[in-house]
């Protein structure tokens, strides 16, 4: 995943025009009405005019678009799971085991 990081220096508003702009760009490209597409999502039609064009809706009318048109994986990278072990756990899960030798026999059952 690349970073870029002028969109960390964005304000909210911008980041909702711009997602906005690509959810347009993905219901055009399944050739999907904002009505069709507000009745696959369960969600009125205002809610996906008003996300196209930049409005907060809120996540789960969110959620229940990018369902709709098939994007509901992209929100996995969103806040990916972050390491969370101490630096002598990180450590010991990288040594490598060393050989075990066998145990040398004392004699002690022969004849």
């Amino acid at each position: 995943m690349t970073v870029n990081i002028a969109s960390f220096m964005q304000p909210p508003n911008a980041i909702l025009r711009a997602l906005g702009r690509r959810l347009n760009d993905r219901r055009t490209a399944a050739e999907l009405t904002q009505g069709a597409l507000a009745k696959r999502a369960g969600v009125s039609r205002d809610t996906v005019l008003r996300i196209e064009r930049g409005d907060n809706i809120g996540v789960e009318p969110l959620i229940r678009i990018a369902i709709a048109l098939e994007a509901a994986d992209e929100f996995t990278g969103l806040f990916p799971k972050r390491d969370t072990r101490t630096l002598d756990e990180i450590l010991a899960s990288q040594r490598t085991r060393q050989r075990v030798r066998p145990k040398k026999s004392t004699g002690a059952g022969r004849v």
